[in-house]
C-alpha cells in the first residue's frame, strides 16, 4: 500500500477535482483511522471527535468532484 503521503501528493498534484481517484481519497480517509462502512452506494467514513460522518459515492473510477471540495481541498485557479 502506498504511503499517505504520497496519497496526498497526488490528490493535491491533480489538474482538477474531477481527476481525483475515488480509491486513493478512500485510502486516505482509511489511513487517517476514519471508520468506514458501505449503504449501497454510499460510502461512509466516520472518525470520534468529527463534527460530520463523510459520505463518498464512486463516479465510475473517481470521485465526485464536489466531493472533494467538501472535503477542504485546496481550490483550483483558472488563472495560471
Amino acid at each position: 500500500m502506498r504511503n499517505i503521503y504520497k496519497l496526498l501528493l497526488k490528490i493535491l498534484s491533480v489538474s482538477s477535482y474531477a481527476n481525483i481517484s475515488f480509491d486513493d481519497l478512500c485510502n486516505i480517509l482509511k489511513n487517517l483511522d476514519f471508520d468506514f462502512r458501505t449503504k449501497g452506494s454510499h460510502h461512509v467514513f466516520r472518525k470520534v471527535g468529527a463534527e460530520e460522518e463523510i459520505n463518498l459515492q464512486k463516479d465510475w473510477a473517481k470521485a465526485k468532484p464536489y466531493q472533494a471540495i467538501a472535503l477542504g481541498l485546496p481550490e483550483y485557479s483558472s488563472a495560471s
